[in-house]
């Protein structure tokens, strides 16, 4: 999902000049009066004019500093951007990738002048004094309840709520039926969900506190977007659909029946939906960003529905791997997959680019947020994930799956 929108070859002499000639003017201006950086920032040359001459030079060569620490960092960022772009091309081409395909270097690091404490804190509430003022209605994510009221608005869908366990099982039924391991399962609920998810757990959110707030969509055991569940609805929900049929003409009870007919009308309307768009990534993340979208998020927390979606799109991971000739995947490499997308997830694991910084790899906002990939090769990740499943394994979620795995499994050795 990594988009290059320009290709800049920051690699040339070019550009090292525009650096040395960048510091000769910031540190020629420094003695004068306002360095550039403070000029073209209202706000910091508002701040220099009320400090004192020792504190404004001080503040003026924090500025340059950070100005130049800046420009370097977005060259490094165009240089990885361009690269990036290159790849694509020669993976569309089936031409091999190699070392010099790559960013080998890691994003350059702030070395230059600070301000004091004082000063640091002097600057931060000159910044922020009208933030009180004029303080702006932060923008709300989309959260469970609105999942939940737009899926019943739209689609007259309401989720049928299950126990957790009952839903840890059948999770793994539908996991063992599509031949995903309890380990490749339970480990990557471990890392998505701390070994303590619950079937409407939202990114964010503490599943057992109930506390924070959203940061995503992510949601259930294995932390759709709700951009995966259009996706995952275009490709297989004529197949749920067919499922829930046949599963109400087998019920035992009205009631039942009456439940699985619902739930299949509910969902020929999402499946309309989905299908009215284009099948681009793009396209589907627009809609799951609207009402109409989001409100199909709410079949995860369905106790039919739920397994099947999630536990189908981690069987897909394995299938997009396998066409690649990766024919077996430990539960970090699914992870990856999940984390990285499916592509660049298996770009990580080849020879060349397990050695690369995961740079390389994320987009820029995305490296900066996500604290467990930055200042690491992919293989560096790749340890981290594993060791944090390791831990959050032992989580009280976590082990609850683990022995319902060791039940079904033992159901199905005495029942050959």
């Amino acid at each position: 999902m990594l988009s290059v929108r320009r290709l800049v070859h920051s690699d040339l002499p070019l550009a090292n000049l525009m650096v040395a000639s960048l510091l000769v003017l910031v540190v020629s201006l420094l003695p004068t009066g306002l360095s550039t950086a403070a000029k073209a920032s209202p706000k910091a040359s508002a701040f220099a004019a009320t400090l004192s001459t020792k504190d404004r030079r001080a503040f003026e060569k924090y500025i340059a500093a950070r100005t130049l620490y800046n420009f370097k960092l977005d060259k490094y960022w165009r240089r990885v951007e361009d690269r990036r772009a290159v790849r694509r091309r020669k993976k569309s081409k089936k031409i091999t990738l190699t070392k010099a395909d790559y960013v080998s270097s890691y994003p350059p690091k702030y070395s230059g002048s600070r301000l004091s404490k004082r000063l640091s804190r002097a600057w931060y509430k000159f910044r922020t004094k009208d933030q009180s003022k004029k303080k702006k209605k932060r923008k709300t994510m989309a959260d469970v309840s609105d999942f939940l009221a737009n899926a019943k608005r739209f689609y007259g869908f309401v989720p049928e709520r299950i126990s957790e366990r009952e839903f840890k099982r059948r999770y793994a039924r539908e996991a063992l039926r599509l031949g995903l391991t309890p380990e490749q399962v339970v480990r990557v609920y471990a890392l998505e969900t701390s070994g303590l998810g619950t079937a409407d757990m939202q990114a964010g959110i503490h599943p057992i506190r109930k506390t924070g707030r959203p940061i995503s969509s992510a949601l259930g055991y294995a932390q759709l977007l709700a951009a995966n569940t259009i996706n995952e609805l275009v490709m297989h929900g004529r197949k749920f659909i067919q499922r829930l049929d046949r599963m109400a003409a087998r019920a035992n009870s009205q009631s039942r029946r009456k439940k699985l007919k619902y739930k299949a009308t509910a969902l020929r309307k999402m499946y309309a939906k989905a299908k009215s768009i284009p099948n681009k990534w793009s396209r589907q993340v627009k809609l799951s960003r609207t009402p109409r979208g989001n409100g199909m998020h709410a079949i995860n927390i369905d106790g039919d529905i739920g397994p099947w979606l999630q536990v189908i799109k981690l069987h897909g991971l394995k299938e997009i791997a396998r066409r690649a000739g990766r024919t077996s995947l430990s539960s970090t490499e699914i992870e990856l997959m999940n984390l990285a997308g499916p592509g660049t997830g298996l770009e990580m694991m080849r020879p060349v680019g397990r050695k690369m910084p995961t740079t390389n790899f994320f987009s820029r906002r995305g490296y900066n947020r996500n604290t467990i990939v930055r200042g690491k090769t992919s293989d560096g990740l790749m340890q981290a994930l594993s060791k944090r499943m390791t831990i959050n394994m032992k989580n009280s979620g976590a082990r609850e799956f683990v022995s319902i795995f060791g039940e079904l499994r033992g159901k199905r050795s005495s029942a050959n």
